[in-house]
């Protein structure tokens, strides 16, 4: 089986000669199907312009990276807007919600982009929303919710499409602490059903919760373990 993410010699060079900025210095990774891996590391190390290139947000310099058998580097803008939604699901700390648009619009915003028609739409949304515990909130607007109920909503969107890779940027940084682990525990749930998660921390605490640890810093993969 190939991995989900597969990544060899990876570098991300910013500017030219004398005004270079090399953020990724050569990165191996791999994240097997099924893992909960934690990516930290300090301001400055590396780990969102990572994020951003397993995403498919942004293309590497040097190196390449395979996402679930497909070879990113290279490819179009076009194409990476597709795989983007066919097989990355995003959450962000900041929500990324349409402010004008109920929960179940928000929720059904990646299918419409993906071609799919109003009733499944409607049907996979109120799944997923259920799936999160949030669906008696469906009708609602996103100002009315906590910021708890927000990020619920967020990760129900982001698993929408049945991505292969579920990415998440510091998705408990706009949270209090007690909502957070509510969170936190989703996600663990998460990855006992079988999802293959990758989140964004600079947080030791949160890391742990991951079943495996890869720390960035100054570009370079620094220390890749499994956490118990």
């Amino acid at each position: 089986m190939n991995p989900i993410i597969e990544t060899r010699g990876l570098t991300k060079v910013y500017g030219a000669n004398g005004a270079a900025v090399h953020a990724l210095r050569g990165i191996d990774l791999t994240v097997e199907k099924g893992e909960f891996v934690a990516l930290i590391g300090p301001s400055g190390s590396g780990k969102s312009t990572l994020m951003a290139i397993l995403g498919c947000l942004d293309l590497p310099t040097e190196g390449t990276y395979t996402l679930e058998g497909h070879q990113v580097q290279g490819l179009s803008g076009g194409e990476l807007a597709r795989i983007r939604n066919e097989k990355v699901g995003f959450v962000f700390q900041s929500y990324n919600l349409l402010p004008k648009a109920s929960i179940v619009r928000n929720v059904e915003l990646p299918m419409l982009y993906a071609g799919i028609g109003r009733k499944e739409r409607r049907e996979r949304a109120m799944a997923m929303l259920e799936k999160v515990g949030i669906a008696d909130k469906a009708d609602k607007l996103p100002a009315t919710l906590s910021g708890g109920q927000k990020q619920r909503v967020a990760v129900a969107r982001a698993l929408t499409n049945e991505p292969a890779l579920l990415l998440a940027d510091e998705p408990t940084g706009a949270l209090d602490s007690k909502t957070g682990a509510e969170v936190l525990e989703l996600f663990q749930e998460l990855h006992q059903q079988g999802h293959t998660l990758l989140l964004v921390t600079h947080d030791p605490s949160i890391a742990a919760l991951a079943e495996r640890r890869v720390e960035i810093r100054d570009g370079l993969i620094a220390i890749a373990e499994g956490v118990a």
